[in-house]
């Protein structure tokens, strides 16, 4: 029987492959009970767009709105999940026959999500084209997400999709583990750290199966 609930959050521990400009995470535990402390205590180190994550639009606009003012309806609600096979890119081409118009809420899982098992950063996984991010923007998406770091090919300094996409108001959620996750539809609760005049925040996301 497959289960109702998907947890698509990485796990935030030492060992998170995390971006590589990024900061490492870092979690010291500064009270412990077996050490005579009357509770455990841990001081938490990360960056801002850590492990599963959300962008606001603040990411990358100076103007753009904060982790913090972004409405709760665009996290959470009715999302499709779609298996794109292109090992490359999500292009224009890959879009056309998902008919994504008709979608809220757009998840792609990608052979990314077999990347989360290797020990080191992948630097050539599966990203957005800035064509496709047009095409997704002109269509009233009001999130996308995916199962790598960036929706911006590794090396696209410029951040094209992030930009195309954060402009038009479409939220993004990167860094999804889809390893059990089947497309079809699902209900998304994806809910962000509040944090004030925030870039982005790590996020616990939850997939609910549709009947």
């Amino acid at each position: 029987m497959e289960p109702s609930f998907y947890d698509v959050t990485l796990t935030i521990s030492d060992t998170l492959i995390t971006w590589p400009t990024d900061p490492a995470v870092s979690i010291r535990k500064t009270s412990v009970i077996s050490r005579g402390d009357s509770w455990n205590l841990s001081e938490l180190k990360f960056g801002s767009h850590c492990g599963t994550h959300i962008d606001a639009p603040y990411h990358v606009n100076e103007n753009g709105i904060t982790i913090d003012q972004i409405p709760l309806d665009a996290f959470i609600g009715k999302a499709t999940v779609f298996d794109i096979t292109n090992k490359e890119k999500i292009d224009v081409e890959d879009l056309h026959p998902l008919e994504i118009e008709h979608c809220e809420r757009v998840i792609f899982k990608t052979i990314n999500s077999a990347y989360w098992k290797r020990a080191q950063f992948t630097k050539d996984f599966v990203y957005i084209t800035k064509e496709a991010a047009a095409y997704i923007a002109e269509h009233n998406v009001k999130l996308i997400g995916i199962d790598s770091l960036s929706i911006d090919q590794f090396d696209n300094m410029h951040a094209d999709a992030h930009h195309i996409l954060l402009k038009k108001g479409v939220i993004i959620i990167e860094g999804l583990d889809l390893n059990k996750v089947k497309p079809g539809d699902y209900e998304l609760i994806a809910l962000p750290l509040k944090i004030k005049d925030g870039d982005g925040s790590p996020a616990r996301v939850v997939l609910k199966r549709v009947s």
